[in-house]
C-alpha cells in the first residue's frame, strides 16, 4: 500500500493545446503515463484514491483540472467542445512524454474524452478505462431506428428523465446563477449515499467565477449547440461516435442517478477484443470516490494485464467486493 506521505500529490503545471493547465500527479517521474480525467461537477481531486495507488505501483499518475476548471486556464478560444477535450489529451501526453505504453483513464466528460483521445491517437495509448458514462454510440443506439427506440421506449424515457439537466444547463446566465443549489443537488441525486461535502467545496473552489461556471456549461452547450463549437477541432471532433481500437475497461456504478445502469450492460458491444465492462455494487455515479478499494484494484489490473500478450476477448461481469 502506498505510504502517507506518497499518498500527497505534487502539483505541476503544462501547456497544451494553447491552455496552461495544472495537474495532481503521483507516482515517478519516470514512471508509465497514466492520464486521467476528470468530470462534472467534479475537479483533479477525484481521483486522489487511485492516484497514489497506481503511483505506489511505478505509473506516473497525471490528473489534470479540465480546461476552463481553476487553477488550469479559461480556454482562450472559448471553445469546450469535446474535439477540444481530445486535443488536450493528447497534446497533455506528448507534453508530458508519453509513449505508447500511456493510459488514458476519464470519468464522465473525461470518459466521453478518452473515448474521442483514443479513436483519433490509438499509438499513443495502450489501455483506455472509463467510467460512469458508456461510448455515445451505445448511448444513442436506440434513437438509430424506429423500431430500437419502440423497443427502447422505457429505458429512453427514464434516462430522459435523470438527464433534465442537460436542457436546463443549455440556458445561458440562469444556470450559470443556478449552480450554487444545482450541483450539490446532481452530487446527492446522482450517488444518494455518498457524503460529497469535501468534493463539493472543491468544485466551487474550481468555479469560483463566472467565466469558470460558463466554461464548464459550455461543455453541454458545444454538445447539442454547433455555435459552441469550431471547425479547429474538426479533426478530434470527427472521432465523437469513433470507438477506440486499443482495449477499453468501462466501470458503471449498480446505483448511478445520473446515468441508467442499463446502458453499462449494452456497452460492451463493438469495444475492441480485450475490452470488460463491469458493474460496481453499491456505488453510484462517482464510483471512484464510493467504492475506492474494488474500483482501484480493477483498474490496477486492467492496466497491468495484456502486456507483450494477445488481446483476449471481450467479457462483462459483474464484480462484489
Amino acid at each position: 500500500m502506498p505510504t502517507a506521505a506518497a499518498a500527497e500529490p505534487v502539483e505541476i503545471r503544462f501547456q497544451a493545446s494553447g491552455v496552461q493547465f495544472a495537474a495532481l500527479t503521483w507516482g515517478p517521474e519516470d514512471g508509465r503515463l497514466a492520464l486521467c480525467l476528470h468530470g462534472y461537477p467534479d475537479t483533479a481531486w477525484t481521483w486522489r484514491h487511485l492516484g497514489p495507488f497506481l503511483g505506489a505501483r511505478g505509473w506516473r499518475v497525471v490528473a489534470s483540472f479540465m480546461r476552463g476548471y481553476a487553477p488550469t486556464d479559461l480556454a482562450p478560444d472559448g471553445i469546450y467542445q469535446i474535439g477540444a477535450l481530445a486535443r488536450d489529451a493528447i497534446e497533455t501526453h506528448a507534453t508530458l512524454g508519453g509513449d505508447g505504453e500511456a493510459a488514458l483513464i476519464g470519468h464522465d466528460w473525461g470518459a466521453i474524452a478518452a473515448y474521442t483521445a483514443g479513436a483519433r491517437a490509438p499509438e499513443r495509448f495502450r489501455r483506455i478505462v472509463a467510467l460512469a458514462v458508456p461510448p455515445l454510440t451505445t448511448a444513442f443506439k436506440p434513437l438509430t431506428s424506429p423500431r430500437r427506440l419502440l423497443a427502447d421506449l422505457p429505458l429512453v424515457a427514464q434516462q430522459l428523465r435523470m438527464s433534465w439537466y442537460v436542457l436546463f444547463q443549455q440556458v445561458p446566465w440562469i444556470s450559470e446563477h443556478s449552480l450554487a443549489w444545482l450541483i450539490p443537488r446532481l452530487w446527492a441525486a446522482w450517488s444518494p449515499s455518498f457524503d460529497a461535502r469535501e468534493d463539493l467545496e472543491r468544485v466551487f473552489a474550481a468555479l469560483n467565477e463566472s467565466g469558470r461556471r460558463n466554461a464548464a456549461l459550455c461543455y453541454y452547450r458545444a454538445l447539442l449547440q454547433p455555435w459552441y463549437r469550431s471547425r479547429e477541432y474538426a479533426s478530434e471532433q470527427a472521432n465523437l461516435f469513433q470507438l477506440p481500437s486499443r482495449p477499453v475497461l468501462y466501470l458503471h456504478g449498480a446505483q448511478d442517478g445520473c446515468v441508467h445502469p442499463e446502458f453499462a450492460q449494452r456497452a460492451l458491444s463493438g469495444l475492441p477484443s480485450g475490452s470488460e465492462v463491469e458493474l460496481v455494487p453499491g456505488a453510484g455515479h462517482f464510483l471512484q470516490l464510493e467504492r475506492p478499494e474494488p474500483v482501484n484494484e480493477r483498474i490496477g489490473t486492467f492496466l497491468e494485464s495484456g502486456q507483450n500478450q494477445t488481446f483476449g476477448w471481450s467479457s462483462l461481469v459483474e464484480f462484489g467486493y
